[in-house]
């Protein structure tokens, strides 16, 4: 990718300490962007940091907890006065789950909302005046195949990535004769640490790298096909492999997907 593709774009990445977020870190500075990265290890992300500064881009980091929804406005504030305007917001951070609706405490359900849900919604909302009035700007959301359809254990995690098309589709309806552009990222199958991290009914970590997860495509593969659709504006990027055939299973015979999902392994 040629740097100047996104030179002296503003691009700021939550859940950029591992993963997808990383992977597409490196890709952006490698492109010429002014990075901001927001996770909440403050020293994962000084790793990542330095590998982005290698490439000769600019970067800064902005270590934060998403999960703490109430002090979101401040944040972006702060984000906001690094270099004085956000041009690409790339909401990846998240969190996914293993755990029946039955055993699925309500405490839980409600974290994965606030993350999954509220924090992208409520960032890009306080972003928004600031795009406008710079005259325009782009949301790049990660969602997953969960947000197109429901499986076994992932509940309250698939009603938040569903949750994502619905309120950006309409931030952007709303917004796009102001130039704001949103960009939905479906992924499925990525060979990330997402279901090391996932969470159980009562909020424990799964602790295993699931078997969907470790046959995957790469973060890198992944990357480079998120920031060719960022790059170009497109609407929905499908990301991953023959599991994406869901997708379009599910627009053309729910039906089967129904008999379909209920077969997916729970792990």
């Amino acid at each position: 990718m040629k740097k100047q593709k996104f030179f002296n774009k503003v691009i700021w990445i939550t859940g950029a300490s591992s993963g997808i977020g990383e992977a597409c870190a490196y890709q952006f500075a490698q492109a010429g962007a002014w990075l901001i990265l927001t996770a909440r290890s403050a020293e994962k992300l000084e790793t990542v940091q330095q590998k982005c500064l290698q490439s000769g881009g600019k970067c800064n980091i902005l270590p934060f907890n998403l999960e703490q929804t109430t002090r979101l406005a401040d944040l972006s504030q702060q984000a906001l006065a690094i270099y004085g305007r956000i041009d690409i917001l790339i909401n990846n951070a998240g969190v996914s789950q293993r755990g029946s609706v039955l055993e699925t405490e309500e405490a839980v359900a409600r974290r994965i909302m606030e993350l999954n849900y509220f924090a992208p919604a409520l960032l890009s909302k306080y972003l928004l005046p600031s795009m406008i009035a710079n005259g325009g700007g782009q949301f790049v959301v990660v969602t997953s195949i969960a947000g197109r359809f429901g499986f076994p254990l992932r509940s309250s995690y698939s009603a938040s990535k569903h949750a994502l098309y619905g309120f950006f589709e309409t931030l952007q309806a709303e917004n796009y004769t102001k130039n704001i552009r949103v960009t939905m990222v479906c992924p499925g199958r990525v060979y990330t640490n997402i279901s090391l991290s996932a969470i159980d009914g009562k909020g424990i970590a799964h602790g295993q790298l699931d078997e969907g997860q470790a046959s995957g495509i790469s973060a890198g593969k992944a990357a480079r096909r998120i920031v060719k659709a960022v790059y170009h504006n497109k609407r929905e990027v499908l990301v991953g492999g023959k599991e994406l055939l869901m997708v379009y299973i599910k627009r053309f015979m729910p039906a089967l997907t129904a008999r379909l999902a209920r077969k997916i392994k729970s792990t």
